[in-house]
């Protein structure tokens, strides 16, 4: 097999993890930012019906920063990887996920949260560690 057959090879075989990726971080990018949203500009007081009932029991400098770090995590689920711009920052903002969800489920863990809680922040831990893992090991994205 010549050198090109092989990058062609490999290049294909990664296709799916790739796909698989972007989905995942779509999905990521989602899930965090519209609550990343909700958190930075909403008043505590509307979050509460709409199941962030924890929003008016923590100071609101809390609430704001966690709101910030979903958002900027969001961000950086899709555009370092879709520019191509320093796409190691995806990877990272996927770290920053999964410390985000160890630490989720602590804080609701001790208010007896889980039950409502733990089957999102488990399902949200996994998509952030097979970003985490599938754009360091499996799939990187390649710097321009």
């Amino acid at each position: 097999m010549s050198v090109s057959q092989a990058h062609t090879a490999s290049r294909s075989s990664s296709r799916p993890w790739h796909i698989g990726l972007w989905v995942a971080q779509i999905a990521l990018f989602i899930l965090f930012g519209m609550p990343g949203i909700m958190k930075t500009f909403m008043d505590p007081s509307a979050l509460a019906p709409m199941g962030i009932a924890w929003a008016t029991d923590v100071p609101i400098w809390l609430l704001r920063f966690i709101g910030l770090c979903e958002l900027a995590g969001a961000l950086g689920m899709i555009l370092p990887a879709a520019t191509r711009i320093l796409p190691f920052l995806t990877p990272l903002a996927a770290l920053g996920f999964v410390t985000i969800q160890v630490l989720a489920v602590g804080f609701h863990a001790f208010r007896g949260e889980t039950a409502h809680t733990l089957p999102m922040n488990i399902i949200f831990l996994a998509l952030s560690l097979f970003v985490l893992w599938g754009r360091t090991r499996k799939a990187p994205i390649a710097s321009r």
